[in-house]
């Protein structure tokens, strides 16, 4: 008899993926949008949008299939291209629940239709490209970053999401844990964006012309948009409807509170004023950091992992980025990657164990520095996958089409050059 799926979760389900869709339209798209130059805000903006149709369409197409059907621990296998099989469970116009990892010892019975799942982790898959454009901003063909996202989809996501997340996944298998994307989503895309940035070069100008933000205020209501839907991001990822969904909340809200305390302290104290871009920079930092422990730690851990990030992201995007000369123009790696490896790692050290505690695993995931190994090594091979396709991927794309527009063109603004558009 086919398991009937639980209202009360998959309500929240719902919920949360309309929050993390939030997350990308319009909350990244004007976080990152406000911190650009007038001449490529529109630019910056339709880059989030357009990638939230080209993600949705991909994921659909093979990289739902590619992710979570249950394949090899390498990679999904293609049972699920264009979603075959979704609508299996309904019986007289209604659905049930559905197993994940069907088949194999690690199977899970999920309490959720398929169809929430799949859409839940489609706003993953949406966001994180879209977070990669924070690393070339400014300079990107429109072209190349739409063959870009596909083919980074598909080569570098799909298969991490696979190692991480699904039942048969080879990370998973080490005892790695990622509650809600520390590796999959922020480290991934941390690390493309500054592979990008380096591959792509600095922007013309750059410590020369004013690259001041055009649009603060966009900025803020972008990140305050990103907070709000990071609970369906931290949440959601309880996948119901429960108690560790609401610890998860919790976690997140004091996790980006001491993220965006932490920056405004370290540079205040070190230039003399707290700016706005750096408190909203922290609290995102704060976010980021949280995400792969939020079902995993206590409140008071939350905040350590809070401010640790907040501080260690503020060091990443000032100094670091000077100090080795690399233009990552809106801190993609800065604060997202940095900020993924160290809540990743602190994940580790901090879990506490019954908030994750199982039948099968009583004692659920505990802090150890058996886990702190095996939380480094699940950053380390996503590091190193994410290097190695992301470099082969814009190496192809320059060799085809060109990656980046001319000095000529940069100049001018994208906003005009590529989409014909400009603000009055």
């Amino acid at each position: 008899m086919r398991a009937p799926i639980d209202t009360g979760d998959t309500a929240w389900m719902l919920v949360s993926t309309a929050f993390v869709l939030m997350m990308t339209i319009p909350g990244l798209a004007l976080f990152y949008g406000g911190m650009v130059r007038k001449k490529n805000v529109l630019a910056t903006l339709i880059q989030s949008f357009m990638i939230c149709c080209i993600a949705s369409l991909v994921w659909m197409v093979a990289g739902y299939s590619l992710a979570f059907s249950t394949g090899s621990p390498w990679i999904g296998d293609l049972s699920r291209v264009m979603l075959h099989g979704v609508a299996d469970n309904f019986r007289a116009g209604v659905d049930s629940a559905f197993t994940l990892g069907a088949g194999t010892p690690a199977a899970v019975t999920m309490t959720i239709p398929e169809s929430v799942f799949m859409m839940f982790q489609m706003t993953f898959a949406v966001i994180t490209p879209a977070l990669i454009t924070g690393g070339y901003a400014d300079r990107m063909k429109f072209s190349a970053m739409c063959l870009f996202s596909v083919a980074w989809l598909l080569l570098v996501y799909a298969p991490v999401a696979h190692w991480v997340w699904s039942p048969t996944g080879w990370v998973a298998g080490l005892g790695a844990v990622d509650f809600a994307g520390g590796t999959v989503v922020h480290i991934n895309s941390g690390v493309a964006g500054l592979v990008c940035a380096i591959i792509l070069g600095r922007r013309k100008g750059l410590g020369h012309e004013d690259f001041s933000p055009f649009n603060l205020t966009y900025a803020i209501i972008g990140a305050s948009l990103l907070w709000v839907g990071w609970f369906g991001f931290n949440a959601g990822s309880a996948l119901g409807a429960n108690g560790r969904a609401g610890m998860a909340m919790l976690t997140t809200q004091v996790a980006a509170a001491a993220g965006g305390v932490a920056w405004m302290v370290v540079e205040w104290a070190r230039t003399g004023k707290p700016t706005a871009l750096g408190i909203i920079s922290g609290a995102v930092a704060g976010l980021v950091a949280i995400t792969p422990a939020a079902g995993f730690v206590l409140p008071g851990s939350a905040v350590v992992i809070g401010l640790i990030a907040g501080a260690g992201c503020f060091w990443s995007a000032t100094w670091l980025k000077h100090r080795f000369g690399y233009d990552d123009s809106l801190d993609a790696f800065g604060v997202h990657g940095t900020g993924g490896i160290i809540g990743a790692i602190l994940t580790g050290a901090f879990a506490y164990g019954p908030l994750s505690a199982t039948a099968s695993n009583p004692e659920g995931t505990v802090a150890s520095a058996h886990q702190v190994i095996a939380q480094t090594e699940a950053v380390g091979v996503t590091i190193v996958w994410c290097v190695i396709m992301t470099t082969v991927i814009l190496k192809v794309l320059d060799l085809v089409m060109g990656l980046r527009v001319s000095p000529d063109e940069e100049r001018e603004g994208l906003d005009m050059v590529l989409h014909g558009e400009r603000i009055n």
